[in-house]
């Protein structure tokens, strides 16, 4: 019968697998870097050495998304253009303004009261609520001193004149033709019917004409075409506003001062 042979055991160092050792095992163990199981291994790289790409699964569903704009909605887009198209427009209108201002180099208008006659104003009656019916003439100057603006003055306009707030007579201009640097003074009669005075505004308006320094006001308003070679505006109205002082309520007043403001509304 033959013997059994029992082998030797054999060093651990000749015989046995030894764990595969890492890199980090070198260092003792801590909680913020403990040992990783056996079998496993740990890899150190640079963060400047990290590009991040997504997981081939999910690589068409990236870019996708990642090329997609958003999308702007419709009220957005309409008011962007309606806001390009109302800047460009203004811009237009500036350089329009700005050539027609170089080329045609125009000047403001101006009128004056040169005269004023006064009839059928009496404030010396009794009756203290007597009724009164004046008339008045009165010369107006006005100047266009453009040399290549022309004014056409037309119907339905008013000239008024006032007295303490009280309109005392109103009446129209004539239609003309001014041409450029012209000078036309035309006369228009204003009439009054049925003007009550208070018995307080006449005794002032007795002791005024004593004084010589009677306030009144006089107010202009015209529709005019403006044209600018062979061009023609449409209808401005132009308003004057004078107060004036006479010395008198008669035939042979005379105006003591005067001032004048212009004013154009275009519509």
């Amino acid at each position: 019968m033959a013997d059994r042979v029992h082998p030797k055991a054999s060093s651990p160092d000749a015989t046995s697998p030894r764990p595969p050792q890492s890199p980090s095992n070198s260092n003792p163990p801590t909680p913020e870097n403990p040992v990783p199981p056996a079998g496993t291994y740990v890899i150190q790289i640079p963060k400047d050495q990290i590009f991040r790409h997504p997981p081939p699964e999910n690589a068409r569903r990236y870019q996708k998304y990642s090329g997609r704009k958003p999308r702007r909605s419709g009220c957005c887009c309409c008011l962007c253009w309606f806001l390009g198209l109302a800047a460009l427009l203004i811009f237009l209108l500036a350089i329009a303004a700005g050539i027609f201002y170089l080329v045609i180099r125009p000047k403001a208008l101006s009128y004056s009261v040169e005269d004023i006659s006064i009839t059928g104003f009496n404030v010396s009656s009794a009756a203290a609520t007597a009724s009164i019916s004046p008339e008045f003439d009165v010369t107006v100057r006005a100047d266009n001193p453009n040399k290549k603006i022309s004014i056409y003055y037309e119907e339905d306009s008013s000239v008024k004149v006032y007295y303490s707030d009280v309109d005392l007579c109103n009446g129209v201009l004539p239609v003309f033709y001014q041409p450029p640097k012209n000078v036309t003074v035309f006369q228009t009669a204003l009439n009054g019917s049925g003007v009550v005075l208070t018995s307080g505004m006449k005794e002032t308006l007795v002791n005024q004409q004593r004084e010589g320094n009677i306030p009144l006001k006089l107010k202009l308003k015209a529709p005019v075409k403006i044209r600018v070679g062979s061009v023609k505006t449409w209808t401005i109205t132009v308003k004057v506003s004078c107060d004036l002082t006479v010395d008198k309520l008669t035939a042979e007043s005379k105006i003591v001062s005067k001032d004048c403001d212009f004013s154009v509304r275009l519509w």
